[in-house]
């Protein structure tokens, strides 16, 4: 299945979705050394980044979290794309920075993407290609 979306940052990625359903602080909430996140209490906590197709809301904190999403890049421990209900600043301009494939707005709420589910993303045309159909 396609889903359409909105392009943000350029690029093709592919891997296993990882969903979270609350916004994530890059800043505090990202080892940016490991790419597991550590925000106490969130929803992913514990869980690596790394390799994935993060999806989730929308990012949260200082603008500083650009530069945390560029050193997971850097680092080997990005997502392998980024998909946000709504994109803002901190979470695009390090999609950008670090060229991690990233779309928004997608025509399919994130609430009904599946963890563990295989996608490819496609920043160039703004759209994702999921195993199956959401619930």
């Amino acid at each position: 299945m396609i889903i359409v979306g909105r392009s943000i940052s350029r690029g093709r990625g592919a891997g296993r979705l990882l969903v979270s359903p609350e916004p994530i602080s890059v800043l505090s909430g990202v080892d940016p050394e490991t790419g597991i996140v550590m925000e106490k209490g969130h929803p992913l906590e514990g869980t690596s980044v790394a390799g994935t197709v993060l999806a989730f809301p929308y990012g949260k904190g200082s603008t500083v979290g650009s530069y945390v999403i560029y050193a997971l890049s850097r680092n080997g421990h990005a997502p392998a794309a980024i998909v946000n209900t709504e994109a803002e600043p901190i979470i695009a301009t390090g999609a950008i920075i670090g060229n991690i494939p990233m779309i928004d707005r997608l025509s399919v709420p994130i609430d009904r993407l599946k963890t563990g589910t295989q996608v490819s993303v496609d920043g160039d045309k703004g759209t994702m290609e999921y195993e199956g159909t959401p619930a």
